[in-house]
C-alpha cells in the first residue's frame, strides 16, 4: 500500500468515527484543517475520504483563513432557503381563508364539507397558486394557535329552566334522607356490551408483537348476545352493586336490580330505614315517563316496606348522575383494554373494581327474562300509592307501602272511596305556578288580554244566535256558568294535560261539556295572540290527587327559605 492511500484509510476511519457526531459547520471546518494540514493535494484527498464534494471543503477553508470570530451558528445570519411564508407572504391568509371558511372566507368552500388535513390544504393551496408541502402547512398552522383537537361534548342543548332549583330540590332531599340514616342511592343502566372476542378500546401491557386477537367485526354473537348492566350506587356507603342482565333493559329489571341490592346489602346496611331515596335519570328504564317503573317500585316498596322517593335528574343532565362519575367510569377503566369475551369474565371484572377511596363492587348474573311491550293502564296508574311532590310533581314523588293505603284500592280501583276533594280547593288554588305553569302575574296579564276579546266573541255568537240585537241590557238575564278568567284557566289547564274535562269539571263545579266549550271559544283567542301553552308531565285522576299536589311541602320552603 502506498503511502497516499495509508493517508486516505487514516483519515477515512477518523472521519467515519468523528463526523456523525459534528454539525454541519463543524464538519466542514475539520475537514478544511486536515486539507490543510496535507498541503497541496489534500482538499481532494480529504473530500474522497470523508465523501463530499471539493466544493465543501474549499468553503471550509476559505471560512479558517476569513479570520472571523466563532459564528456560533451552522450558517450565516440569513444563510440558507428562504421560508415559503417569506417569499410568498400570501399564503398565510389564503390558507387561514381555508380552515376557517364561515369567519375569514367562502363559506362555500370545499374543505367545509371535509376533512382539512395538512395534506389537502397543501394540495387546494398549490391548485390556487400557493405551492406549499403537507409539513409547511402544518408549522403554519400551529404558528396561528392551531392544534390537532378532537370535538369537546360541552353543549347540552335546550336547558330546562327548573333544572338548577330542581338539583337544589334533589340535594335537599338526600340530605334529609342521610341525616335520618336513610339510603340513598344513585342508579342508572351502564352503556350495554357485547359479549365475546371483540375489541374493547384501552391498551394493556402485553409482550410486543403478541397483542390479544379480536374478531375483525363487531357483529353480535347470537349465542353470547350482549350484556346489560344495571348499577346502584350507594351514596354513604360507597359501595356499588351491579347486576348483569343478558335479556332487555326494561322496568321490571332495573326495580328487580334495586330489590336484589336490598335484599342482599341495604338492609343489612341500614336495619332500622323506613325510607328510601332513588336518584335517576330522566329517560331509560327508569325514566319518569314509565309508568311500568312506577307500578314495580310500588310492589318492591310494600314488599320491602319502605316509603320509597324519587327524584329524577333534569333532561340533559345524565351526566351528573353520581353513578357515572362514582362506579361506572372505574369499571370502563379497569377492563379496558381486555375483551369480554363471556357474561362471567364482565361480573368479575366490574366485581374487581375497586378505588383508593375504598370503592367496592359486587356483581352478579341475570339470566331472567324481561319481556317488553307491557302496557299499565290509567286505572291502574290511579290506583297507586303515590304522592307526587308539589314541586315538579313528574320528576318528584313518593311510593308508600300497600300497609299506608287501603290495601284493596290498590289492587282493585274500582274499589277507591270516591273523594271530590273540593272542600280544599279554590279557584285560588288552581291559578298556582306548578298547575298553570307560568306566573300568578303572567296569568293575570293572560286573562286580562284575553278578556275584552273573549266578551265580544261571545256577544258576536249570541247576537248571531238570535238573530238582532240585544233587546236587554247586557248583564241581565241567565247568567253564564263559568266567568271569563274562569273560562281561561280552565282552558289553560286542560291544555296542560293535568287531567280529563270530567275532573276540570269537578274542579271548576260544572260539567264536562261547559269545560269543552270554555275550551273552544279560548283557545283561538290563544293562537291569536300567540300564546302557548306547554303541556305537564303529571297527571291527575281524582280532585284528591290535586289537593295532595298542592299541600305544603316543607322539603321546597327550605329551599326557598336558604334561596
Amino acid at each position: 500500500m502506498s503511502e497516499l492511500d495509508r493517508q486516505r484509510a487514516v483519515l477515512a476511519a477518523k472521519f467515519a468515527a468523528i463526523l456523525p457526531h459534528l454539525d454541519e459547520r463543524q464538519r466542514r471546518l475539520l475537514i478544511a484543517a486536515e486539507a490543510q494540514s496535507l498541503g497541496h493535494g489534500g482538499i481532494r484527498a480529504v473530500a474522497r475520504a470523508a465523501g463530499v464534494r471539493e466544493a465543501t471543503v474549499s468553503a471550509g477553508v476559505r471560512e479558517l483563513d476569513s479570520g472571523e470570530a466563532p459564528l456560533r451558528r451552522i450558517r450565516r445570519l440569513g444563510a440558507g432557503r428562504k421560508r415559503v411564508v417569506d417569499r410568498n407572504p400570501a399564503v398565510r391568509e389564503a390558507l387561514l381563508t381555508l380552515v376557517e371558511p364561515d369567519v375569514r372566507g367562502d363559506p362555500m368552500s370545499p374543505l367545509r364539507w371535509t376533512t382539512k388535513s395538512t395534506r389537502k390544504l397543501a394540495e387546494l393551496l398549490t391548485r390556487r397558486g400557493h405551492r406549499i408541502s403537507a409539513d409547511t402547512v402544518g408549522d403554519l398552522l400551529r404558528e396561528e394557535g392551531f392544534s390537532l383537537q378532537s370535538n369537546a361534548k360541552t353543549l347540552e342543548g335546550k336547558q330546562h329552566p327548573d333544572r338548577d332549583e330542581q338539583f337544589r330540590y334533589l340535594n335537599e332531599q338526600a340530605r334529609d334522607h342521610q341525616d335520618s340514616k336513610a339510603p340513598v342511592i344513585s342508579v342508572d343502566t351502564k352503556k350495554r356490551e357485547l359479549v365475546g372476542p371483540f375489541k374493547n378500546n384501552g391498551r394493556e401491557w402485553e409482550p410486543v408483537g403478541e397483542p390479544v386477537r379480536v374478531d375483525t367485526h363487531d357483529f353480535p354473537d347470537r349465542e353470547l348476545g350482549k350484556a346489560v348492566p344495571y348499577g346502584i350506587y350507594d351514596v354513604a356507603a360507597n359501595t356499588g352493586w351491579v347486576k348483569v342482565g343478558t335479556d332487555h333493559d326494561t322496568a321490571a329489571f332495573a326495580v328487580e336490580s334495586i330489590r336484589r341490592w336490598w335484599n342482599g346489602a341495604g338492609r343489612a346496611t341500614y336495619p332500622r330505614a323506613g325510607r328510601l331515596l332513588i336518584t335517576a335519570d330522566a329517560g331509560g328504564s327508569n325514566g319518569y315517563r314509565t309508568r311500568t317503573w312506577k307500578t314495580e317500585l310500588a310492589r318492591f316498596a310494600a314488599e320491602a316496606g319502605l316509603t320509597v322517593t324519587v327524584c329524577h335528574l333534569p333532561p340533559g343532565t345524565s351526566k351528573w348522575n353520581r353513578i357515572e362519575h362514582r362506579l361506572f367510569s372505574h369499571i370502563t377503566m379497569n377492563w379496558r383494554g381486555r375483551p369480554l369475551t363471556s357474561h362471567e369474565v364482565i361480573v368479575e371484572s366490574i366485581a374487581a373494581t375497586t378505588t383508593k377511596t375504598g370503592l367496592t363492587v359486587h356483581a352478579e348474573l341475570d339470566t331472567n327474562a324481561y319481556p317488553t311491550g307491557i302496557q299499565v293502564s290509567d286505572d291502574e296508574i290511579a290506583a297507586l300509592p303515590i304522592t307526587r311532590h308539589r314541586f315538579h310533581g313528574d320528576w318528584n314523588y313518593t311510593l308508600h307501602p300497600q300497609h299506608s293505603r287501603d290495601s284493596t284500592a290498590i289492587n282493585n280501583p274500582s274499589a277507591r272511596a270516591p273523594s271530590n276533594g273540593l272542600d280544599h280547593l279554590t279557584q285560588s288554588s288552581l291559578r298556582a305556578p306548578e298547575l298553570t305553569g307560568m306566573t300568578h302575574q303572567q296569568l293575570n296579564q293572560l286573562i286580562e288580554t284575553l278578556t275584552p276579546a273573549l266578551e265580544t266573541q261571545r256577544e258576536e255568537v249570541l247576537h248571531a244566535r238570535r238573530g238582532h240585537g240585544r233587546l236587554v241590557a247586557s248583564g241581565t238575564g241567565a247568567k253564564a256558568k263559568l266567568t271569563p278568567a274562569e273560562r281561561i284557566l280552565s282552558t289553560v289547564l286542560h291544555l296542560r294535560k293535568l287531567g280529563n274535562m270530567d275532573l276540570l269539571g269537578q274542579l271548576f263545579g260544572v260539567s264536562a261539556v261547559t269545560i269543552c266549550r270554555a275550551s273552544k271559544e279560548v283557545r283561538p283567542l290563544l293562537e291569536a295572540h300567540g300564546h302557548r301553552i306547554a303541556a305537564s308531565t303529571a297527571r291527575f285522576r281524582t280532585t284528591a290527587d290535586v289537593t295532595t299536589f298542592l299541600a305544603p311541602d316543607p322539603a321546597k320552603d327550605k329551599i326557598k327559605t336558604a334561596s
